[in-house]
């Protein structure tokens, strides 16, 4: 990327090339995409759900401590993709902004303006020379009081938009091809089908079919505020469902 005309141009992440672009934050998104991970979210009518693939790079690791979902509030949770070293550190800042916002304003910040702050942290990232891009992509799922279920997305440049569905990872563009023909015909989709929606487009990009200890699956309903997530034998009942539906 950085040979040619572009020489030189990515030592420096203020520094814009000769078309326009920015080497060191094309790299962080590049980083997320070969973590060799792929995320999806899926927002129903009353519930959001988080699918992420758990992968357990060595056999002498304790599964447990392996996970790419994260608690930030008790109603609020956050799917990391991308560089795992990074996401602690987005993880850190996120927990930071809500407790000082529950310490200032007497009440739980809501799930939209704390990925706008982490939005604004990430683009601050892009400016100055003693900072770089954080290497992973953030999915914010919370229930709003007024508006129902919440998802959002936070990219490295800084960008953050709320989705009804959305991915990230490895097979981003596959995976958002598939959800939106899955959701165009039933947008509206109860707690079951949101969670099993999201498992079958994970499952339909990477062409396998999973063991429940194989993905991790992060939830927030109405019935139940909290974010949480799934055990094992719930996904192992979501699976069954899924494979009796096919």
């Amino acid at each position: 990327m950085s040979r040619g005309t572009g020489a030189g141009y990515d030592r420096h992440i203020t520094i814009f090339s000769p078309e326009g672009r920015l080497y060191q934050v094309e790299y962080a998104f590049k980083a997320v995409k070969s973590s060799g991970i792929t995320s999806i979210g899926v927002r129903g009518r009353d519930s959001v759900c988080v699918v992420t693939q758990k992968k357990v790079p060595d056999k002498l690791l304790d599964r447990s401590s392996v996970t790419h979902l994260f608690v930030v509030t008790k109603r609020i949770g956050l799917l990391a993709t991308g560089m795992t070293g990074d996401a602690k550190s987005l993880v850190a800042g996120a927990r930071a902004e809500a407790a000082e916002f529950r310490f200032k304003m007497g009440y739980e910040i809501p799930v939209d303006y704390l990925a706008k702050r982490l939005a604004d942290k990430s683009q601050v990232y892009t400016q100055h020379a003693y900072m770089r891009p954080l290497g992973v992509s953030a999915m914010f799922i919370g229930m709003d009081d007024e508006h129902g279920p919440r998802l959002y997305k936070c990219d490295p440049a800084g960008h953050f938009v709320g989705y009804k569905a959305t991915s990230s990872g490895a097979k981003e563009q596959e995976a958002v091809n598939i959800l939106d023909k899955k959701l165009k015909h039933n947008p509206q989709l109860s707690y079951d089908e949101t969670v099993q929606t999201a498992i079958c487009a994970l499952q339909s990009i990477l062409l396998e079919d999973f063991k429940p200890t194989e993905i991790e699956v992060g939830v927030v309903s109405q019935a139940d505020p909290n974010f949480r997530l799934l055990t094992t034998e719930d996904i192992d009942d979501h699976l069954t469902s899924i494979s009796e539906r096919d």
